[in-house]
């Protein structure tokens, strides 16, 4: 009798993979080596290894579950425009959706080795100085409360599967939309217009790269980390002066800045910086990238 040597494949299932952020996940696991499916909304027209999905739908979630088997899932998918003006919609995709996961894993008999689901460090809310996993969170708006109901109902899943919650602090790269606010700084420069108008500048953010975050969810996945939450952030905090600052800089031009009154939020999230004690520990092999560096390759032509 002959045994095969070869590995069991890893399958990834990333849902929300055209997002954003799904993009650049998608490319870091495929040069890790796993096959990876991708899960897009009912309006798309799913291409190669990709899977039209309604996360509100446990039936759904089960096909694509099934037709995937995947050994390792990250999940993505979700409403994640803090100014969305559907909470409904809001909650029924980040915490139903994100349970219907987890239950039709269980029901097609699919236990993934590891599976990464994104939160977000807006669930903090106004918390100041450098925010550790042990600050309890305050949420003060509808994204950040969805988000962190779904935290608590992850939790209840600990002991039957292997999950890891991700804090996501701000991060940005190419290739997202103008609406968030580093891509609109960048492409107001970039076009050379004469006037932007921003909110509040002294709100402080922590930002990191796109291109580290992805590499952050796939170490994340390939360690023995379970039953954990974890900040994903670069424990630096910039002002949006430092930020057009940093534009202004790698342009080569300059603008009038306007503080325009209807950008400024109510229940606006003064300053938000992460600990990244954790994550070191975690993933200490997970270089971030300078944000100097994410800014001039913003501006430059890609």
């Amino acid at each position: 009798m002959t045994f095969s040597s070869e590995p069991t494949p890893r399958r990834a299932l990333i849902t929300g993979a055209r997002g954003f952020t799904g993009a650049y996940v998608r490319d870091e696991l495929q040069r890790a080596g796993f096959e990876v499916a991708g899960t897009l909304a009912g309006h798309e027209a799913p291409g190669s290894n990709e899977h039209v999905l309604d996360i509100t739908s446990l039936d759904d979630c089960r096909r694509v579950i099934g037709e995937v088997r995947p050994t390792h899932i990250v999940h993505l998918a979700a409403i994640s425009f803090v100014a969305h003006d559907d909470a409904l919609a809001m909650y029924n995709v980040n915490v139903l959706g994100t349970l219907n996961l987890f239950q039709a894993c269980v029901d097609v008999g699919v236990r993934p080795d590891k599976i990464l689901i994104a939160s977000s460090a807006n669930v903090y809310g106004n918390a100041g100085g450098v925010i550790d996993e042990s600050v309890v969170p305050a949420p003060v708006n509808h994204y950040a409360a969805s988000k962190l109901a779904m935290e608590h109902l992850v939790r209840t899943w600990f002991e039957r599967l292997p999950i890891v919650v991700t804090r996501p602090f701000n991060y940005t790269g190419r290739g997202q939309a103008a609406r968030f606010l580093v891509p609109k700084i960048v492409e107001h420069f970039v076009q050379r217009r004469e006037l932007i108008e921003l909110g509040n500048l002294d709100v402080a953010r922590d930002f990191s790269d796109v291109r580290t975050v992805a590499q952050t969810y796939r170490a994340l996945l390939e360690s023995a980390v379970a039953g954990e939450i974890v900040n994903v952030c670069s424990e630096h905090a910039r002002t949006l002066h430092e930020v057009v600052d940093m534009v202004r800089e790698a342009s080569g031009h300059d603008l009038e800045i306007r503080v325009n009154p209807a950008f400024v939020r109510d229940n606006e999230v003064k300053l938000l910086v992460g600990s990244v004690a954790k994550l070191r520990k975690l993933v200490p092999d997970v270089q971030p990238i300078d944000f100097a560096e994410t800014i001039r390759w913003m501006v430059r032509p890609a």
